[in-house]
């Protein structure tokens, strides 16, 4: 059923009037409303202007010791290094280590066929025994001679004299070759001339060596101690030499990424000479290597130290800001607002920074966050990993009045 024309234009009259009241409504209560934040505003011209906290996170200057390192780049090689060769030539009968074996000095490397040599130096054995046998009767003729007196004549007597004396030498000769042939049968078994560890074997067994070959047996090189050869610039020689006459000096060798630190060890020799085309010095440091952290040919970072300052106030590197000004840092006051505080550093290393000027030991200083910080904002802050929980000093509130 169709609604009567009246009744429809009565309902359309009621929409309109409840739509327009709901107007009003809401406009009063708007004007209610913003007058009520404006009246606030007035009471607190500053609240209405003031943002939220920015999240920072902050670590604490601390005053203590600040070690001194000169950074380089080193590579590990074998206190001493071996390629064992033979020195008699043979065949091969034997190889007595295994490849990557640590051998110690004497132990036997490999055993060339001896019987050669073992038939010379019996030879040069009985022929001294011949010769002895023949000195023996000599020395009996002789003695018949001088028996002899005025019967025998003086030539016959100083030809027997000189036969000993000739026999006599000849052992000595003899002497002299059973101990080369001695020498040439020891020659036989290759031992290791140094404790170290064994590479990859150059030869196998079956095979003719001899002492003329450049090729080698095997490779042995020491790693207890192990040495890292690594560079100094020129213009440091001065300091560490000085500092070397002191006391020796502490390397610690690190991973090329210098996160890992494989083993610490001293300076041994400064070399005697400045390359003139790098303009740095050839350093060379050793290393007990107990573990076996450092392996020969293994490229390492090195950190030599040269002196230790005491009780020097440092920060942490990702506090120190570069402006147009100078370097500045974001210190946190009391009332936890950031403030600037422009900088005076010294010495630094992958971490801390020296600070001469600018900051005091306590103060609260920003590492992270500082691009959304802006002088006198405040912040809301955590402390960084690693740091001690921040505490409020002396020095902070004073920073804070500055």
């Amino acid at each position: 059923m169709s609604t009567p024309r009246p009744l429809r234009r009565v309902i359309t009259v009621l929409i309109i009037l409840g739509a327009a009241g709901a107007g009003i409504w809401g406009w009063q209560h708007y004007r209610a409303g913003s007058g009520g934040h404006q009246a606030e505003a007035a009471k607190d011209p500053g609240k209405a202007s003031r943002g939220p906290a920015i999240p920072v996170t902050i670590a604490t200057v601390q005053k203590a010791s600040f070690p001194l390192y000169l950074s380089s780049l080193g590579t590990v090689q074998g206190f001493n290094t071996v390629v064992v060769r033979t020195r008699v030539d043979g065949q091969i009968d034997q190889i007595a280590f295994k490849e990557g074996q640590i051998v110690q000095a004497g132990d036997l490397i490999a055993q060339i066929d001896p019987r050669p040599f073992q038939a010379t130096l019996d030879q040069a054995k009985a022929k001294k025994a011949q010769d002895e046998a023949n000195l023996a009767n000599a020395q009996l003729d002789l003695g018949r001679s001088v028996r002899l007196g005025e019967f025998a004549t003086k030539q016959q007597t100083d030809t027997q004299r000189s036969t000993v004396q000739q026999l006599t030498a000849q052992i000595a000769a003899d002497d002299a070759a059973i101990a080369n042939a001695q020498t040439q049968l020891d020659y036989a078994s290759v031992k290791a001339p140094i404790s170290g560890v064994t590479g990859i074997r150059q030869v196998d067994k079956g095979n003719i060596v001899n002492a003329a070959t450049q090729t080698g047996i095997v490779t042995i090189a020491q790693i207890e101690p192990i040495a890292v050869i690594f560079t100094a610039p020129e213009e440091r020689v001065s300091d560490i030499n000085k500092a070397q006459a002191a006391h020796p000096l502490q390397v610690i060798a690190l991973s090329t990424d210098g996160k890992t630190r494989l083993s610490e060890g001293v300076l041994s020799v400064v070399n005697n000479q400045v390359d003139s085309n790098s303009g740095t010095v050839r350093l060379k440091a050793v290393f007990d290597n107990k573990d076996h952290a450092l392996w020969p040919g293994l490229a390492v970072s090195t950190e030599l130290l040269i002196k230790t300052l005491d009780g020097v106030v440092i920060a942490p590197n990702e506090a120190i800001q570069h402006g147009a000004d100078g370097l500045y840092a974001y210190a946190v006051d009391a009332d936890n607002k950031a403030q600037v505080r422009k900088l005076q550093v010294g010495p630094t290393n992958d971490r801390d920074t020296v600070i001469t000027s600018g900051l005091e030991p306590g103060d609260r200083v920003i590492v992270g966050g500082q691009y959304k910080v802006k002088p006198g904002a405040t912040v809301a802050f955590k402390v960084a990993d690693g740091q001690p929980p921040p505490a409020l000093t002396t020095g902070s509130a004073a920073g804070g009045a500055r």
